[in-house]
This record gives structure tokens, C-alpha cells and sequence, in this order.
């Protein structure tokens, strides 16, 4: 049996994704949100899938590597994890990439594609939707470090300068030096579009 938990923030979504999955009798299928996922509700169900299949569209995935963190810390350490991406939004998969995802399939690929990767994963494999491909190989060439992405989530939520010093435990010129460095290598006019283009990327 391949125990699932599938987590997804539309309800809608969520259960038609579950009716796909039940139609296949070695699936055994546990459905949670991120709100429930990240809030603790749902944690024995947690430990007890052998994958998880997570939207890693929803707002609630920013935090996907501290979900996975978790789970590790409840004794899941060998269950398997599948992204579910958009295309054309590399930072998704990008941050998907650095919670050790084994699986990535579009959101546009047909169903028997997600099964193929659902099986490929539970065998210890790993599986990358050709429709994914580019957008995989793009999320690689990220420009940003970590630390220029934390100042800028937090610029991009409408934090001015000071708060983000003080919440990062910078000074407030190191702020404006990440956020020029940030519009430097985003190629962006100004903060304004250096955060629109991260977000049309998925990297915020």
C-alpha cells in the first residue's frame, strides 16, 4: 500500500485530486491543508505516509522546507515527497528542489503522468515532468542568495527598511545594499520591479 498525504489549500481541488488517486487500490490517501499541515492537526497522519503530494502553488508552501523538516523530526525520514508546479515559475521548483523533492509534475500534465510519478517515487525513483524540464533546469540558475531573498520577501509583504533591519538583525544599510544588489541582478528598474519579477518567477 502507498499511503499518501495529499495537501492542497482548495477544498475543491483537494477532493478531486483524492477521488483520482482512490480509484487505484494500493493508494491509501490522507488529504490535510497547508493551514492544517503547518498547524499540527493532522500530525499522525503526517508520520504515517510513506509520500507526500504537496501544491507547491498554494501560499501556504512557503514554508514547505519547514514542513519537511518536520516531518523528518517525526520519524518519516525515508517517505517520499511530489511537487505540483505551474509552469513558467521556476522558484517554485526551486524551493521544492531544496526540500528534497523526488517528484515534479505539472499542473497541466495529463493524470496518468502524476500515477507514473507517484509510483516512480514510491520505488525509491525519481521522476521530472517534461513539461517542467526547462523551468527545472532555469530554477538552477537562480540569481539570488538566500539572504537577498529573505530581505526581499520580507520588502515584497511591504516592510519598509528599518523593520526589516530589525527583524533580520541587519543594519539598515546592509538592507538598502541587498535590495540594490537585488535589482542589480534581476536586471529590475527599481525594488518595485525587482519584486514583481520575483514573484512572476516563484521566487517569492
Amino acid at each position: 500500500m502507498i499511503r499518501l498525504l495529499l495537501v492542497h489549500d482548495d477544498n475543491l481541488v483537494r477532493c478531486a485530486l483524492a477521488s483520482l488517486l482512490a480509484v487505484h487500490e494500493d493508494f491509501g490517501v490522507t488529504t490535510v491543508s497547508w493551514a492544517e499541515l503547518t498547524g499540527g492537526p493532522a500530525q499522525a497522519a503526517h508520520g504515517e505516509a510513506g509520500l507526500w503530494l504537496l501544491d507547491v502553488a498554494c501560499p501556504g508552501s512557503a514554508g514547505l522546507a519547514e514542513a519537511v523538516a518536520r516531518r523528518r523530526t517525526e520519524g518519516a525520514e525515508s517517505a517520499g515527497l511530489i511537487v505540483l508546479a505551474p509552469a513558467g515559475r521556476p522558484g517554485l521548483l526551486h524551493r521544492a528542489f531544496e526540500a528534497r523533492a523526488q517528484g515534479y509534475v505539472s499542473k497541466d500534465a495529463p493524470p496518468e503522468r502524476l500515477i507514473e510519478a507517484i509510483r516512480r517515487v514510491a520505488d525509491g525513483g525519481r521522476y521530472v515532468d517534461e513539461g517542467l524540464a526547462y523551468d527545472f533546469l532555469s530554477a538552477s540558475r537562480m540569481p539570488l542568495t538566500p539572504r537577498e531573498l529573505s530581505v526581499l520577501s520580507l520588502a515584497a509583504d511591504g516592510a519598509p527598511v528599518p523593520e526589516i533591519a530589525r527583524s533580520l538583525w541587519l543594519a539598515e544599510g546592509t538592507v538598502r545594499n541587498y535590495l540594490a544588489a537585488v535589482i542589480r541582478k534581476t536586471g529590475a528598474r527599481n525594488r518595485v520591479d525587482a519584486i514583481r519579477i520575483a514573484r512572476t518567477g516563484g521566487w517569492v
